[in-house]
């Protein structure tokens, strides 16, 4: 079972950061790019009473904006750096070519300070994805490069006002309400359960309320951006439903749920729900709730209409009985079990771990190796079976793909098996996934507690 984790308390009223901007704000180009400009910025986190933050941000705001599509769409998006180091963006979640997946040092070279490069690629699937950095991103996405990207269906089933994002994110604050810039890198985080804040927002804002009316459904998408932590949530508590995990529909909307529900870092929750009264939603995971977002219910005009609710994506559906097997064996961490691990072709010494930070390991291999963890040939399908020998939870993410969990060692899985890019799995657990690997190129397989990726739990495969 996946440890809980408690959520640290910041006295203090709550304050308005800068919320995303919509599509509608951002700056297009004479070309028709999207131009998004990473740099740093100041804002406070807490309240105006309180110490400015230096973050990074796109666009001066946090998260950055939003970007709005249509499923089948054509996305242009012009990245300028005007960062001090390098920097590129993924796009989670999306299965898209793989020279616009914007991995640093695997699908591109890293855009340096002071230059621009240009991302052009056609969304496939409807559903609530995200943006951020992937270079450096235990550092980069903590100062606060992310924002979301939401696809819409050609024909939507809620209209903007009853469609809400909701980016959660959990900042490490110091004692004035300022971000701590220099626990950045602590090699402590590295080793133990990542980068955990002490300060929750959501689209920027300290503990919002938001207005709903009575009686009319909503759909809430929530984004878990933080660097690791993992979200205890409880949606029976104020009557929702899943629509989607990961931006992926259901099938079964009305199927009870579980709790808690764990979010884990870079994991997607749509839920719906049908207001009657006020709710909050609620961090589960300390000794009493934590409310991170309030809702007050309005009277409203509900016309009684059934929910209309989205249709699942046409995803290849996996062949188990003829799935090749590959294993992953994830070790290393404070108190997990070590083995000989190679870092760039070298023997890791124990004085070479502190040195280097490479405290974890995929199968003995610490970080991208010069060769794939497997190689498949394009329409093959993939079964991981991913070990877990450490004593803390991880967020593992597949790039350019969605799966189905098809087992987890100690736990049932999800009725309907539904898709996934990102599963949560505990000390010592086995979790098998399967998914068709159908898009070509090099593929990241990593730990989304961004410390544990920076610290060796990257690999990477190849689809022929």
């Amino acid at each position: 079972m996946i440890t809980r984790r408690r959520l640290l308390g910041v006295a203090g009223a709550s304050g308005v950061l800068a919320t995303a901007p919509s599509l509608f704000d951002i700056a297009f180009a004479a070309d028709g790019y999207i131009n998004i400009t990473a740099g740093p910025a100041k804002a406070k986190l807490i309240n105006a009473n309180t110490a400015d933050s230096d973050l990074w941000l796109y666009d001066n705001s946090t998260p950055g904006p939003e970007i709005r599509a249509t499923v089948g769409d054509r996305i242009k998006v012009r990245l300028i750096n005007n960062l001090e180091e390098p920097t590129s963006i993924h796009w989670h979640g999306l299965r898209i070519a793989n020279d616009m997946d914007g991995v640093s040092g695997l699908t591109q070279e890293p855009v340096m300070p002071g230059e621009q490069f240009e991302y052009d690629f056609v969304v496939p699937d409807a559903g609530t994805f995200w943006y951020h950095a992937h270079n450096k991103s235990w550092s980069q996405v903590a100062r606060g490069l992310y924002g979301p990207l939401i696809v819409d269906e050609k024909k939507p089933t809620f209209d903007k006002d009853h469609d809400l994002t909701l980016v959660i994110d959990d900042w490490r604050v110091k004692n004035d309400g300022s971000f701590d810039v220099e626990s950045l890198g602590n090699l402590m985080d590295w080793s133990h359960g990542g980068r955990l804040g002490n300060w929750l927002t959501v689209n920027g804002e300290s503990r919002p309320t938001l207005e709903l009316k009575r009686g009319e459904a909503y759909r809430l998408r929530l984004i878990n951006a933080a660097n690791a932590r993992i979200l205890d949530l409880d949606p029976n508590r104020f009557g929702a439903k899943v629509l989607a995990y990961d931006g992926q529909p259901v099938e079964d909307v009305t199927a009870p749920l579980y709790a808690p529900m764990l979010l884990g870092p870079a994991q997607r929750l749509d839920l719906v729900v049908i207001p009657e009264e006020d709710f909050a939603l609620e961090e589960l995971s300390g000794d009493q709730p934590f409310e991170f977002a309030y809702f007050q219910i309005k009277d409203g005009a509900s016309t009684g209409e059934p929910v209309r609710y989205p249709r699942p994506n046409p995803l290849p559906e996996p062949e188990l009985d003829k799935a090749k097997v590959f294993e992953i064996d994830m070790t290393g961490g404070a108190m997990g079990r070590f083995t000989e691990t190679v870092y760039k072709g070298q023997v890791l010494s124990n004085e070479d771990m502190r040195r280097t930070g490479q405290i974890w390991a995929f199968n003995g291999v610490a970080n991208l190796a010069d060769d794939p963890a497997f190689t498949v040939q394009h329409g093959e399908t993939i079964v991981l079976a991913v070990k877990n020998d450490t004593a803390f939870a991880h967020a593992m993410h597949v790039h350019g793909h969605h799966f189905r969990v098809i087992e987890r060692s100690g736990s049932t899985v999800d009725d309907g098996k539904p898709w996934r890019d990102t599963f949560l799995i505990g000390p010592d657990q086995l979790v098998k996934i399967a998914f068709v690997a159908d898009n070509p190129g090099k593929w990241l397989f990593h730990c989304h507690m961004l410390e544990h990726a920076a610290a060796g739990m990257n690999t990477w495969f190849q689809v022929g």
